[in-house]
């Protein structure tokens, strides 16, 4: 964190950019689901059919938005955090965010096992934030 940058700003760099990952992948999985396997696709109607396919998708569409958008978002993040702060705290809460969207949305089974991982996931991204 910059000198001149407070923690709301730093928080809110961190936050924004881990939401748009977050919501960017859980829309690009969601239309990737809707549209099946690729490969049935594309032996249907060809390559080009299947890039059609995904981008004509409005949920793919939007997922890619959100994922430039990240991007941009990461570049703006970095240029007022510390590197050391912003990677690991963006990482951590994208998988964090992964795990309960891919539940709430997505209807996965994420098990046990990967809520302990987010757990200490979260410990760590307080330990780091101190």
């Amino acid at each position: 964190m910059t000198a001149s940058t407070s923690i709301l700003q730093t928080w809110t760099a961190i936050g924004g950019v881990a939401a748009l990952a977050i919501l960017g992948e859980v829309l690009i999985a969601g239309a990737m689901r809707r549209l099946g396997d690729l490969d049935l696709v594309r032996e249907r109607s060809g390559l080009p059919g299947a890039i059609r396919a995904v981008l004509s998708s409005p949920m793919f569409l939007a997922g890619a938005l959100c994922m430039a958008l990240n991007f941009f978002g990461m570049l703006f993040a970095l240029s007022i955090v510390d590197l050391s702060l912003a990677i690991p705290a963006i990482a951590s809460l994208t998988y964090i965010g992964n795990a309960i969207a891919a539940k709430i949305f997505l209807h996965e089974n994420v098990d046990r096992r990967r809520w302990l991982a987010v757990l200490f996931v979260s410990i760590g991204v307080v330990l780091l934030s101190h």
